[in-house]
């Protein structure tokens, strides 16, 4: 079994936040691979797809953003699925917009939804995927930038980073984290 953890918000007030890319990436999998509807379990909305054969779980925790490892270790340790077999999606202020990385482990780098996770399940060593949502302006702090909308002009940019991101996750079910990593961070956004 596959879990995809798409990180965000829960709430008709954060959708197409920048927090949220990570929902959004969820979102686009389940339209891709007609997922069944979604279940509240475990503090998380779940939604089951067969990913190329592939049993996958799609988990968008509904703890909000910092307390994401409270659902997420509940999940893990339901359906006992090996760390190297759990994907978090997230954004990232660090990278610039639309830009992909993926690693196999690591620190959270200031997310604190990734750190959340990582800290509820004792390890690093969990994959991520990283979209970018680019640094915030120097007058507006980083908490309300990451909660702020994309601009009309953005849009394009980071819909086609949520395709690709989306992508991304399917090769890594399909062939592997190395696979996966090798496409996914030799891309660069438009």
């Amino acid at each position: 079994m596959w879990l995809v953890v798409g990180l965000g918000n829960p709430g008709g007030k954060y959708v197409g936040t920048r927090h949220n890319v990570g929902f959004e990436v969820l979102d686009e999998l389940a339209r891709r691979w007609s997922a069944d509807r979604p279940k509240l379990r475990f503090e998380a909305e779940l939604r089951e797809i067969s990913l190329a054969g592939s049993r996958t779980l799609l988990v968008a925790p509904q703890t909000f953003m910092n307390l994401s490892g409270r659902a997420v270790s509940q999940v893990v340790g339901f359906y006992k699925v090996p760390f190297e077999n759990v994907m978090v999606v997230c954004d990232d202020l660090n990278l610039k917009l639309g830009q992909l990385r993926m690693r196999r482990g690591g620190s959270a780098g200031g997310q604190k939804g990734l750190h959340s996770i990582l800290q509820a399940l004792a390890t690093e060593e969990v994959p991520r995927l990283r979209i970018g949502i680019d640094r915030n302006p120097p007058d507006m702090d980083s908490a309300a930038y990451v909660l702020s909308r994309f601009r009309t002009d953005e849009l394009p940019v980071i819909e086609a980073a949520i395709r690709r991101a989306s992508t991304s996750v399917e090769v890594w079910v399909q062939q592997g984290i190395d696979a996966a990593m090798n496409q996914t961070n030799a891309t660069v956004p438009e």
